[in-house]
């Protein structure tokens, strides 16, 4: 582990749970409730914050003044909450080696772990909660998309609650950007952050490294590896991976 205090900061759909593919019933629920009628379509989710989703969701389907109302959608997806993490509970899954990750970085007093994700918190809580992985997250110093529309601006609001909260700044690449989309690359890119890109949605590899991620997996399996791109030293597998590669050079 690099020398200092490090801050990590999850991503939490498609990179540490598979919630089932609900979120878009769970908007179009919400939608019906507030303008009574079907949503015809609800925007791209990949990377963005619900605030953003909210915002050209409505957009999409006529509401005049969409932002006006996001307000109200983010309190009506508050009181759906406890309700869709019983569905979580049901058809999510912890995605392989999350948990083992999470708990590797926790042995390390230096390393600070939280969220920064796209969902609104009541939503982050019952995710994460349903699938038994909020153990080692301090979610009180993580931040949400209910805050901004734009990722990168929860990646300022997180180090400043987690400098507030533990006497540690956390600038440049001593806060750790784990995310599945290149949003969440960009988000650390613009900031300063390290970024670790996991193929483990709809992006490949390739579309993380052509994003600018400082270090890229096919997923969170192989903790060895995972700690040695989250903290950017070399670990056991990178070793043994390196030996095989030159073994097989001749």
């Amino acid at each position: 582990m690099a020398a200092g205090e490090v801050l990590v900061l999850w991503d939490i759909d498609h990179t540490l749970v598979d919630a089932g593919g609900l979120g878009t019933h769970l908007y179009g629920m919400v939608f019906t409730a507030l303008f009574g009628r079907d949503l015809p379509a609800v925007a791209p989710m990949a990377g963005r914050t619900d605030r953003a989703i909210i915002t050209e969701t409505l957009a999409m389907a006529g509401i005049a003044d969409p932002g006006a109302h996001v307000a109200a959608f983010i309190e009506r997806l508050t009181r759906e909450a406890p309700a869709f993490g019983e569905r979580v509970r049901r058809r999510g899954r912890v995605l392989p080696g999350a948990a083992e990750a999470m708990t590797a970085l926790a042995l390390d007093g230096s390393v600070h772990q939280s969220v920064l994700t796209g969902n609104i918190r009541p939503l982050a809580e019952v995710k994460l909660g349903a699938l038994g992985l909020g153990g080692h997250l301090d979610l009180d110093i993580g931040a949400f998309g209910d805050t901004h529309e734009v990722r990168a601006e929860l990646v300022h609001l997180a180090r400043e609650r987690a400098a507030a909260a533990t006497g540690h700044e956390f600038a440049g690449e001593s806060t750790v950007l784990v995310g599945d989309t290149p949003l969440d690359v960009a988000a650390a890119i613009a900031t300063g952050a390290r970024a670790v890109g996991v193929a483990t949605g709809r992006y490949r590899e390739a579309d993380l490294a052509a994003a600018g991620a400082h270090a890229v997996l096919p997923g969170l399996s192989g903790t060895a590896r995972v700690l040695a791109a989250v903290t950017g030293r070399s670990g056991p597998e990178d070793a043994e991976d390196a030996q095989d590669a030159q073994d097989a050079a001749g």
